[in-house]
């Protein structure tokens, strides 16, 4: 039997009614949230819940992925807007057509010259998500700061667990790690379990990590209506929360609020400007002494 499952580009796809209904949705949901993206195909799902478009379950959310495949290999939906966070990519090294090339991009690269935008502030930051695929929107946000980002999920990360205490004793001051995961038995308890074999960890090495969980946070589900279900039945760990939400229920631009508030809060401003003259000063060196190599 032949199989019926689209493959390659569908550039003569025509959707049906139904379908442009929540495709419609999608194209006003990727204009809303430009400076967001790209964007996880869950929390497209979370926005048309909040929109009223479909309902929260399997099978809408099922719907969803195929009404978005197919407008991808359509090309209605632009590749480049959403993720695809089941992939892991890994460039091939650098290469040049010649040495003219590469001295070329030696030149372009001084673009990129960047000192330690954390050096001088009173704790040393870093962003920790607990869904992966919320990764590439936190290093857009903490990348401004010279904040690293990291995927936290999963109780058994023990490495992760400890590289993290390392870059504390190699940072010369206390870090704090902002933690953004869902609001359930699960999250939770992830969070409490990540908090303390690092903080002990770095204690054994005569370091010091705090852990301040950043979002999702009751007052978050009540001040932006998220979308909640009931506590899984099936997990008897304590949860005092009476309704459950993921943290890709969180709007993009919302979330990178709530980010950059938590950031802020950390933050000496006069030092970060401190150090972006710095950067821009030592940026104009390389430049003039690169031009001077070439002559």
């Amino acid at each position: 039997m032949p199989n019926k499952r689209p493959r390659g580009p569908q550039p003569r796809w025509r959707p049906k009614r139904e379908t442009l209904r929540v495709l419609d949705a999608v194209d006003a949901i990727l204009d809303r949230y430009r400076d967001h993206l790209p964007v996880s195909l869950r929390q497209l799902f979370y926005v048309l819940l909040s929109n009223g478009v479909l309902e929260k379950s399997e099978r809408d959310y099922k719907r969803m992925c195929e009404y978005v495949g197919m407008a991808r290999r359509s090309g209605r939906i632009p590749w480049d807007v959403i993720r695809d966070d089941t992939q892991i990519a890994v460039d091939a090294p650098p290469s040049f057509t010649g040495p003219e090339d590469f001295w070329a991009a030696v030149a372009a690269s001084v673009d990129d010259y960047r000192v330690d935008r954390q050096a001088g502030q009173p704790v040393r930051l870093e962003l920790w998500s607990e869904t992966a695929g919320m990764v590439p929107q936190l290093v857009r946000i903490g990348d401004e700061f010279g904040i690293a980002c990291f995927s936290g999920g999963g109780f058994d990360g023990l490495a992760g667990k400890h590289d993290a205490a390392r870059r504390a004793i190699s940072g010369g001051c206390k870090t704090r790690i902002l933690h953004l995961g869902d609001y359930d038995q699960s999250g939770v308890h992830m969070f409490s379990s990540l908090a303390e074999d690092v903080i002990a960890f770095a204690e054994d090495a005569g370091a010091e990590v705090e852990f301040e969980r950043v979002a999702v946070t009751p007052e978050q589900i009540t001040a932006y209506n998220l979308p909640t279900a009931p506590p899984k039945a099936t997990d008897r760990r304590s949860f005092s929360g009476t309704a459950t939400t993921q943290a890709e229920a969180l709007p993009p631009d919302i979330l990178a609020t709530i980010v950059r508030e938590a950031i802020a809060a950390h933050r000496d401003s006069e030092v970060h400007r401190q150090a972006l003259t710095r950067e821009e000063a030592e940026r104009r060196a390389i430049r003039e002494r690169l031009g001077r190599a070439d002559a």
